[in-house]
């Protein structure tokens, strides 16, 4: 119940035509001096908001509790996750300044460039995050920074292609691959950024010819993950695929795709004027973030090598933090240079690289 001052001194019996002037002054302060105290007993006994940050994920929960846990043991700031499969640029569009996300974890550079794009994200100045995030695998204009790298390779039949036969994604348009590749849909992120960086390094006239070399050689219409083209190796279908280096220690993992696996090796292409195409997993600040401060110092602390290398052995990526190093098993797959393109340029080709693919009716 809620009392007036006047109504707790008459609760306590302090009426004052029963005292003089010397003696309610004392009660009162007595009365004040009881007040204070109970005062600061509730403020020091009520409940301290504890220290947080919020992050809407499209990685998946198994490879982000493991950092998220070292975080917090580090820090004792807790994280809350939202994991997402799709809909993160609307749900923070509708959400606006109210949005309680501080951060946001996703993979693949259109997806980052698509929330960049849409006003969502703020710079971050950090001279901890750029010592650790090499110029390519970052915004120019720091919205946001890559924290692993994956190569978009060729898994190749052991059996039917030999060492050497293919060295180059200019390879897979050559007339000797016909009916002999297999591919998921060319619409797919990871195919829309490797024909982006086609068209980097050879224009879109070029990329356009690449896509019809690639699609006059296909075994079958595109179908499928990058897992089931490595199946249809395996089953005799096609004789090589393109795929991200990650879904071979996926398929090793798993009793049924492993045989799967064991029929193909992994070959690094390279463009004949570059390295080989790599995409990233990445985070960003979002533009209302309301613990801003803790959110700048999990961006540092997952741009850390430590955290870096917990992140890419959960799902066989590649840190990119200097001094870090992959897992055993990636690193057996070979080493490779990466293209040295910024993969923001590329997604600015994202747009041309769909019209194009469209205009070969790549998937028809």
């Amino acid at each position: 119940m809620n009392y007036s001052g006047i109504d707790l001194i008459k609760k306590l019996g302090l009426k004052q035509r029963h005292r003089n002037r010397d003696t309610v002054s004392d009660d009162m302060t007595k009365f004040l001096s009881t007040s204070i105290f109970f005062t600061a007993a509730a403020a020091v006994a009520a409940p301290v908001l504890a220290e947080e940050v919020n992050v809407y994920s499209y990685r998946q929960p198994e490879l982000i509790k493991p950092l998220t846990d070292a975080f917090t043991a580090e820090t004792g700031i807790k994280v809350n996750v939202a994991y997402l499969k799709k809909g993160m640029i609307e749900r923070l569009e509708a959400e606006g300044d109210r949005s309680p996300a501080d951060l946001v974890l996703t993979v693949d550079i259109s997806r980052l460039a698509g929330v960049v794009n849409a006003g969502l994200t703020q710079p971050v100045e950090s001279d901890v995050i750029n010592a650790n995030v090499p110029a390519q695998y970052r915004d120019p204009d720091n919205q946001w920074f890559g924290l692993t790298t994956r190569a978009r390779i060729v898994y190749a039949s052991k059996d039917r292609v030999a060492d050497g036969e293919v060295t180059t994604y200019e390879d897979l348009a050559d007339p000797k691959w016909a009916g002999r590749i297999c591919t998921r849909s060319g619409t797919n992120a990871y195919n829309v950024a490797l024909t982006s960086a086609v068209i980097e390094h050879h224009g879109e006239e070029g990329a356009k010819t690449w896509l019809e070399g690639v699609k006059s050689n296909l075994a079958r219409k595109p179908q499928g993950n990058d897992r089931a083209q490595v199946k249809a190796i395996w089953a005799g279908e096609c004789d090589i695929s393109v795929g991200n280096t990650y879904y071979m220690g996926k398929m090793l993992g798993d009793e049924e795709q492993k045989e799967w696996a064991d029929s193909v090796r992994i070959v690094f292409p390279t463009f004949e004027n570059g390295g080989t195409h790599v995409n990233v997993s990445g985070v960003a600040l979002t533009k209302s973030a309301p613990n801003k401060d803790n959110a700048i110092k999990m961006m540092e602390f997952l741009t850390s090598p430590q955290a870096q290398e917990i992140y890419a052995e959960a799902n066989f990526e590649y840190p990119i933090a200097p001094g870090t190093e992959a897992s055993e098993l990636v690193q057996s797959w070979g080493e490779f240079t990466a293209d040295d393109v910024n993969l923001m340029t590329l997604a600015g080709h994202r747009s041309q690289a769909l019209k194009i693919t469209e205009q070969v009716d790549f998937d028809g």
